[in-house]
């Protein structure tokens, strides 16, 4: 049995870390409050975040870093993205040296634009064959219930994409490797904006065909972003790209197309944040990659737009208006 360690208590990093237990590891995940910690190891339940799912004995929460670290085999980086930085700096120092990094957000730096690995190599000093990726659609409480789902984990060093791939391998949860960490982890960030703009559209009360259009746009958006940057434009085919942005976009049990109903509802992203304890990636996020398609000269409309609405420049009409009000051109520009 190996040891794996989860920095990260929330729904996402609890429920991956059921997968590590399944897949037959030890499992420490460290927790921000250490009432939190002692609820997870008394009640084997982070009634928190995923009331209701039952922990296995083989999963332990802790508060100290470097308890929750020593003797890792790999660990695994399950934080909001906007953390990250603030929360590395403080734990670099515990983590093993030879460890892989498995990074579960699905962001862009405010500030810096950079992706989490990329945050992840300046905070550490890894180097990017210790560095890994995992994203696909992988809704926490679905995966919590055990229910089928498949994802990517992917690494610049082949062999380390496929040990861990092997290493988080269940009877529900199938993984597959790749060596496009650009294309997997900017399709995870970017879903989520485009999640955000379906929410608007949903809570507006507009149907299939205009969440469709919005989808599909969307990924022709990302795959414009990410293959500048240069990535595998199959990436955003697969699970990572198509495969999440579905998942995100179509299910209730999406943060960010339920924080987008909301906006479409008329409700302000101070009133949506203030009433609940989870993150919306996206919101943070667009600012960031609308930044970073900038910085590439990427037309990027969507992300604009979902940036207007969250910060109150424009309404929910005026985004829709402006997708609708553009010139044509071929569907490939």
């Amino acid at each position: 049995m190996s040891k794996v360690a989860v920095f990260g208590a929330g729904s996402w990093g609890t429920a991956f870390s059921l997968v590590l237990a399944d897949a037959g590891h030890e499992v420490s995940i460290w927790a921000r409050r250490e009432e939190l910690c002692t609820t997870i190891n008394e009640t084997h339940e982070n009634a928190d975040y995923l009331p209701g799912i039952e922990l296995p004995s083989s999963i332990r929460a802790g508060h100290d870093p470097s308890e929750v670290a020593s003797g890792a085999d790999f660990v695994v980086l399950a934080v909001p993205s906007q953390t990250l930085r603030a929360n590395l700096e403080d734990w670099a120092a515990a983590l093993p040296p030879d460890a892989p990094l498995v990074s579960l957000m699905k962001g862009v730096e405010l500030g810096t634009i950079k992706r989490m690995s990329e945050v992840i190599a300046e905070v550490t000093g890894a180097g990017p064959e210790r560095i890994a990726v995992l994203s696909g659609p992988n809704l926490a409480r679905e995966i919590a219930a055990r229910e089928p789902a498949a994802s990517v984990v992917a690494c610049a060093d082949e062999e380390v994409a496929s040990r861990l791939r092997e290493a988080m391998h269940t009877s529900s949860f199938r993984p597959y490797s790749s060596v496009d960490v650009i294309g997997t982890e900017l399709g995870g960030a970017y879903k989520n904006v485009i999640a955000l703009a379906v929410g608007m559209a949903v809570g507006k009360g507009f149907g299939d065909n205009t969440t469709a259009s919005l989808i599909t746009r969307g990924l022709a958006e990302t795959a414009r972003l990410a293959m500048e940057l240069g990535a595998d434009p199959l990436t955003l085919m697969g699970l990572a790209g198509m495969g999440d942005l579905v998942a995100t976009c179509s299910s209730p049990l999406s943060r960010n197309r339920t924080f987008g109903e909301k906006l479409g509802q008329g409700m302000t992203t101070e009133e949506i944040t203030a009433s609940t304890r989870q993150v919306a990636e996206g919101v943070k996020s667009c600012g960031s990659i609308l930044a970073l398609a900038a910085r590439h000269d990427v037309y990027a409309p969507m992300a604009e737009g979902v940036h207007g609405v969250v910060v109150g420049e424009r309404t929910v009409d005026e985004m829709m208006g402006s997708f609708l009000s553009r010139d044509t051109k071929h569907e490939r520009d």
